[in-house]
């Protein structure tokens, strides 16, 4: 199996995966992973910037899309499996890492900073949002990790196959679906009009109007879909 995982900050992966049962896995060639440095992507050649501030107002910043949809270009079309690491996104459990280990053989994770990653990136690459929990962390790298590591465990002659057999997580009440984030709202940033593969996609307008009562009742009601 192979992992892309797209960041802005590719030094964060090193010790994790240069220790234990992923690296042995690794040295085993029964897992590649990919580290790609979202700033590579930057149309800003001198900055390498790749956030803005988000439409709407409110605090931190956003990642842009055209560098993340330029990033994942790179794969082409043997990407299997594309992932917006969200906490807005649905929960990862352990029915999804054993689909996704016997389904894909190759996924992408984007790893999100800041508030988050505009919305048209899920939108133009029908990404899946994925969350790792009831809460929200820092950033998406700890999560790429999380899902590495949950899906690693899964390949044959990783680990000893009989331990698998025993643990309680793979039966039951884990296999139910797990809710989706209650507490993010969707998140767009410059610029107002992305075109991408001939097509146009907007900021809503609402975000565009400096009405902060009309912002706040749609990012509640988005929050609640």
């Amino acid at each position: 199996m192979r992992f892309d995982i797209i960041t802005i900050f590719p030094k964060i992966f090193g010790s994790y995966f240069s220790e234990s049962i992923i690296k042995r896995a690794i040295q085993k060639k029964k897992v590649e992973i990919k580290i790609h440095n979202l700033r590579d992507f930057s149309s800003d050649k001198k900055h390498k910037k790749v956030d803005d501030r988000p439409f709407g107002g409110g605090a931190g910043m956003v990642l842009q899309a055209e560098p993340i949809l330029c990033a994942v270009k790179l794969f082409g079309g043997r990407t299997s499996k594309l992932v917006i690491l969200s906490a807005k996104g649905k929960q990862f459990n352990q029915k999804m890492a054993a689909e996704w280990a016997r389904k894909y053989k190759n996924i992408v994770l984007i790893s999100g900073r800041y508030e988050g990653i505009d919305e048209r990136v899920a939108k133009i690459l029908k990404a899946e949002e994925i969350s790792v929990g009831p809460y929200i962390t820092t950033d998406g790298d700890v999560a790429a990790m999380v899902i590495v590591s949950a899906l690693t465990r899964l390949i044959p002659d990783v680990i000893n196959w009989s331990s698998l057999e025993d643990e309680s997580f793979l039966r039951k009440e884990i296999f139910r679906e797990a809710k989706t984030g209650e507490l993010e709202y969707p998140h767009y940033t410059r610029p107002e009009i992305l075109k991408w593969k001939g097509k146009k996609y907007a900021v809503p307008k609402v975000l565009l109007s400096g009405n902060h009562k009309k912002i706040s009742e749609w990012r509640n009601k988005m929050r609640k879909k």
